[in-house]
């Protein structure tokens, strides 16, 4: 498993709790801070998908 698949879900995680946390206090900043992490966890996420498919065709 890439690397890049598992800080790509911490980031998806932490995203989801900031949005969330932004959220629940009406904080909207907070709330963008969160869906952008959350995007950009999503991307970092397929990347890694994308090298380990690579890595599996390769094999």
């Amino acid at each position: 498993m890439d690397k890049n698949r598992i800080e790509g879900a911490a980031k998806e995680l932490k995203g989801t709790i900031k949005e969330a946390a932004g959220k629940l206090t009406g904080n909207s900043k907070l709330e963008a801070e969160g869906k952008v992490d959350k995007a950009a966890g999503e991307v970092q996420s397929a990347v890694g998908k994308g090298k380990d498919a690579v890595k599996n065709a390769v094999k």
